[in-house]
C-alpha cells in the first residue's frame, strides 16, 4: 500500500513542473487525494458495500471537485493536474501513467446497463474541458487536445483536436506549431 502511495506522489512530482516536494504534493493535491479515495471506494464496491462506496464518492466530490464512479477501472500512476470538474463515469477504464487535466469528462451515451463510458488505455494524455463520450477507446500515448470533443476511437499515438475531434495532421487539416522557432525553421 505505502509503495503505491510513493509512486502516486512520484508521478505527480515527475509530470507536474510546479510540484516541489513530496509534502507539498500528498498534502495539497486534490487529484491526488480523490485518487486515493477511488482506490478505498472501489474495494468497497467490489465487495459488495456499494451504498459506502458510493458515499465515499461523493464526500469526495464535494472536497476535491473531482467525482470518479467507484465501479471505474484506474490503472496505476495515474496523475490527475488540478482535478477541478473531473467526471469520470461507471464503465469507464483508464489505464497506466494516464494524465488528465481539469475539467475532463469520460462520459456516456448510453441509458442502458452495458459499456457506455470510454477506455483510455496506457501513456494518453487528455487536455483540459476535453470531453470524450461513449464506449470508444483513446488508445496508448494518444493526446486528446483541450476542449476536443471526442466521439469517436482514437489510435494509439495519435493527437486529436476540436469539435468533433480530428486527428492533427491528417489529410486537409494542418499541424499547427505554436513554438514561432521552430516554424521559421
Amino acid at each position: 500500500m505505502f509503495d503505491r502511495l510513493k509512486a502516486d506522489i512520484r508521478t505527480a512530482l515527475t509530470k507536474d513542473p510546479a510540484a516541489t516536494s513530496a509534502m507539498e504534493v500528498a498534502l495539497t493535491y486534490p487529484g491526488l487525494h480523490a485518487i486515493w479515495a477511488y482506490r478505498i471506494a472501489h474495494w468497497l464496491w467490489t465487495n459488495d458495500r456499494r451504498l459506502l462506496a458510493r458515499l465515499i464518492s461523493h464526500v469526495t466530490r464535494f472536497l476535491t471537485g473531482v467525482e470518479i464512479h467507484p465501479a471505474a477501472e484506474i490503472g496505476e500512476r495515474v496523475f490527475i493536474d488540478h482535478g477541478m470538474g473531473i467526471v469520470i463515469g461507471e464503465t469507464a477504464e483508464i489505464g497506466d501513467d494516464v494524465l488528465l487535466y481539469h475539467g475532463v469528462t469520460l462520459g456516456g451515451t448510453s441509458m442502458r446497463r452495458e459499456k457506455r463510458h470510454p477506455t483510455v488505455e496506457d501513456g494518453a494524455t487528455v487536455g483540459a474541458d476535453a470531453s470524450i463520450m461513449g464506449p470508444i477507446t483513446v488508445g496508448e500515448n494518444a493526446s486528446v487536445g483541450a476542449g476536443a470533443v471526442v466521439v469517436d476511437d482514437v489510435a494509439p499515438e495519435t493527437t486529436v483536436v476540436g469539435n468533433p475531434a480530428e486527428p492533427v495532421g491528417a489529410a486537409g487539416i494542418a499541424s499547427p506549431n505554436p513554438d514561432p522557432i521552430i516554424a521559421d525553421g
